[in-house]
């Protein structure tokens, strides 16, 4: 339908139009993102060693100290590899550039309060 054509009367027309098009849009948006259906299988102790880095023992450790994700099944230990990379992405620590740039914008908010000598 032309934009220019467009009169007052024929004004539900266009809307109808425009509701297929939207319509038509959406499919195709649809169509083009297809979902990441993520499949959460566990894996053993071995494989969360070799996945993080550490040893058979270390892990053990972090698992009684409750440090780290993990699901126990009578005797045995299942960890999940999304858990175990969003644990070591939550050690990261900071550059110095990222604490400065932190801190220069606490400073512009004005959350400081001043140092009295």
């Amino acid at each position: 339908m032309d934009a220019s054509k467009i009169t007052f009367d024929s004004l539900p027309q266009a809307v109808a139009y425009l509701v297929d098009e939207v319509s038509a849009i959406r499919l195709i948006v649809e169509k083009s993102q297809n979902p990441v259906v993520e499949k959460r299988i566990p894996i053993s102790i071995d494989e969360a060693c070799r996945i993080i880095g550490k040893a058979k023992p270390t892990v053990y450790s972090l698992v009684r100290k409750r440090q780290i994700p993990c699901y126990k099944n009578g005797k045995k230990l299942y960890f999940f590899e999304n858990e175990l990379m969003d644990w070591i992405l939550n050690g990261k620590k900071k550059t110095v550039q990222e604490i400065s740039a932190e801190m220069e914008k606490e400073m512009n908010r004005g959350n400081f309060k001043s140092i009295r000598r």
